[in-house]
């Protein structure tokens, strides 16, 4: 116990954790709207169980990209995929981007609504989890999954709007967040197992290397595209 504990990469938890906090902030709001004709005592129930299929599902999507990143170029793909995330991530949604949600009167369909509805909408979360699950050991990975959704979903549900309240004040979280998925991806990209045929970039300098280049890049492109956006609404 004491070893595992010892081994354990909290350090991918935490990415975790904070992954989902920042990019999870419309599953929230999903959970809201599918409940908000429920009557007063179901509405408990169903965010309860609406999240619990939802924590069910994605933990089987990304423990599904976790395996899927042994396999030549996906890791190159997911690293280019998690570069464009994180830049999204920085740019500042439109105001007509509102998500269209069916609210119903009846449980079970306020379930459902809430598990297909975060299983549409959590591509950006499945790739970034399972990228961030790679810093830890091949047999913690489903581990470092499952603890990081368990812990990081409460505080989306029912902690939403001090999250977005502090979103709103301090911006830099922001950009940290979009820097900690450009690193994340700059990771993934070199240890794709195409790039071990080039010798010179397996070595622990060009793995940080790679990693600067992506939060770099996630922080120089993000501001670029969000000041030109900023220029246009003017």
């Amino acid at each position: 116990m004491l070893d595992f504990i010892t081994t354990f990469s909290w350090g991918a938890v935490l990415q975790i954790v904070l992954i989902d906090i920042l990019l999870g902030g419309d599953n929230a709001v999903v959970i809201g709207l599918a409940c908000r004709n429920l009557p007063a005592p179901q509405r408990v129930r169903g965010v309860l169980w609406g999240t619990a299929g939802a924590i069910g599902l994605r933990v089987a999507l990304t423990g599904f990209a976790v395996e899927l990143l042994h396999v030549p170029l996906l890791k190159l793909v997911g690293g280019l995929l998690l570069l464009w995330i994180g830049v999204k991530l920085m740019i500042p949604a439109a105001a007509n981007d509102e998500i269209s949600i069916k609210s119903s009167g009846r449980l079970i369909d306020a379930i459902k609504t809430i598990i297909i509805a975060d299983a549409l909408m959590s591509l950006d979360n499945v790739i970034a989890i399972a990228a961030a699950a790679q810093a830890g050991a091949p047999e913690h990975r489903m581990i470092l999954v499952i603890f990081g959704l368990l812990v990081s979903i409460p505080l989306v549900v029912w902690g939403s709007q001090i999250v977005l309240r502090l979103l709103d004040r301090f911006p830099i979280i922001i950009t940290l967040g979009g820097a900690l998925l450009g690193w994340i991806s700059g990771g993934l990209v070199i240890h794709d197992p195409l790039i071990r045929h080039w010798p010179l970039l397996q070595t622990p300098l060009a793995g940080y290397g790679a990693s600067v280049i992506g939060a770099l890049f996630v922080v120089g492109v993000g501001y670029w595209l969000k000041r030109r956006k900023e220029r246009r609404a003017q």
